[in-house]
């Protein structure tokens, strides 16, 4: 789970900070509330974006009643 954490005060802790990503911490930084980025151990994100992908791919419900004919027009069209 990532904790939330201000522009500033990221600044402010930056070396404490590092230290607690080391150990598998994850931080969204923000600026006025509106999260910026996200501060993951390196080489975390390969792996967990993939699974996430995968995940939400497998979500995904699955289209019926449109035959493979419409569906290329759409991709022709650039509605992909």
């Amino acid at each position: 789970m990532f904790k939330e954490i201000g522009a500033y005060d990221a600044k402010a802790k930056l070396s404490e900070i590092l230290r607690k990503v080391r150990t598998g911490q994850r931080y969204t930084i923000t600026i006025r509330g509106e999260p910026v980025a996200d501060l993951v151990p390196y080489g975390s994100g390969r792996k967990g974006d993939a699974s996430a992908a995968v995940a939400a791919m497998l979500a995904l419900k699955k289209v019926k009643g449109i035959s493979g004919e419409e569906i290329e027009s759409w991709i022709a069209e650039g509605r992909t």
